[in-house]
């Protein structure tokens, strides 16, 4: 059990990594790196099968933004069940970490050819003149949640107003304007949060931010209780999240191998809502500390509040994205003082590569 802990315990630290890891979301700060410091990576299933024929696969490398888990079973299931081999491809995971530099500077650096990114971090890199570009949105919600006590008067999210809300520095460029535009949400709320839900549990009247396939589990375990779940894309935040981003001088060049890794991909997450054993087994291989019973509850929770298939992709197809939905967030956002209106923010996103409908995923 102590074990188990100590894993929950860590995974709540990629929280930490993800929100200040961020080169524009967390105000500069940027992980550091060294070439000694590398983490595991799951090569294409099929290499070992023909070498002759792997060398006429086109090598592609993707970036994710913490260790293995299940919000990234998609991706692995593509290698573990061949489909990116079928494409033409020969995909090779790297893991983010605590000692790996943000998606765009690897991006940018050469280091993958294409990265799992955010709605919100797109539109900052434009504002930020960063030649990145978003190619597919496999979340069509983000994860990202708010957590609070049961059986405290609190029955929706406005009912948080005037209580404390542990909350990360980058929630004051993300989600927290939103908040205090939309449901009077002021500063003198914000407690520090340090990825720590001790001062959470300590404290019935508090609530604490989370993603919710993580933090709701953690809490459960940790206090024996099923807290409150406000997921924050049903209360006006609707970033796209999960994002397949890469250069934009890449998507010039080269629109066919983006074609064919957003394709293989989507068609790689479709396998995973099926019968997600084969990917869940390279997640654990790349991530030893990952458990089945966290797996199992990640899918469970995506699944459970649509995460994946909802809204566009239910018709469109997963990865789904639409200008409309990039225009009502950005407005969203620029009326709550976050985006300036002179960003043009329709260079963050490209619509060629989605949208082909439910028909052409699954053939």
């Amino acid at each position: 059990m102590e074990k188990r802990y100590l894993a929950i315990k860590n995974r709540l630290k990629r929280r930490q990594f993800i929100q200040y890891g961020s080169l524009f979301l967390g105000g500069g700060i940027v992980s550091a790196c060294t070439h000694g410091s590398q983490t595991p990576s799951a090569m294409s299933g099929r290499e070992t099968e023909n070498q002759k024929q792997s060398k006429k696969l086109d090598k592609i490398t993707f970036g994710t933004n913490w260790l293995a888990q299940a919000e990234h079973g998609g991706f692995y299931q593509a290698i573990a069940t061949g489909i990116y081999n079928d494409y033409g491809l020969d995909v090779t995971i790297k893991m983010g970490g605590p000692q790996i530099p943000s998606g765009t500077q690897l991006l940018l650096g050469g280091a993958v050819d294409f990265f799992m990114g955010q709605g919100i971090d797109a539109i900052n890199a434009i504002a930020q003149g960063i030649p990145k570009i978003t190619v597919a949105a496999i979340f069509q919600k983000d994860p990202q949640c708010i957590i609070a006590h049961p059986n405290t008067g609190v029955k929706t999210l406005a009912d948080l107003k005037g209580r404390p809300i542990y909350v990360s520095v980058s929630a004051n460029v993300t989600y927290w304007p939103l908040l205090k535009a939309r449901y009077g949400f002021t500063d003198e709320q914000k407690r520090p949060y340090n990825f720590n839900s001790g001062p959470f549990l300590a404290d019935k009247q508090s609530a604490q931010q989370g993603y919710i396939t993580s933090e709701p589990f953690a809490i459960e375990k940790q206090g024996g209780f099923k807290p409150v779940v406000f997921l924050l894309a049903d209360y006006d935040y609707t970033a796209y999240a999960t994002t397949i981003e890469t250069k934009k001088e890449l998507v010039d060049k080269n629109p066919d191998l983006v074609k064919r890794f957003v394709d293989a991909s989507i068609k790689g997450w479709y396998s995973y809502l099926q019968n997600p054993e084969p990917g869940n087994q390279l997640i654990k291989k790349d991530n030893p500390e990952m458990t089945d019973e966290q797996i199992k509850y990640g899918l469970q929770k995506l699944k459970e509040y649509g995460a994946i298939v909802s809204g566009d992709a239910e018709k469109l197809g997963i990865g789904a994205m639409t200008a409309e939905r990039w225009q009502s967030f950005f407005n969203n956002m620029v009326q709550a003082g976050v985006f300036d209106t002179s960003v043009d923010y329709k260079d963050a996103f490209t619509l060629n590569f989605v949208n082909k409908g439910l028909a052409y995923y699954k053939s």
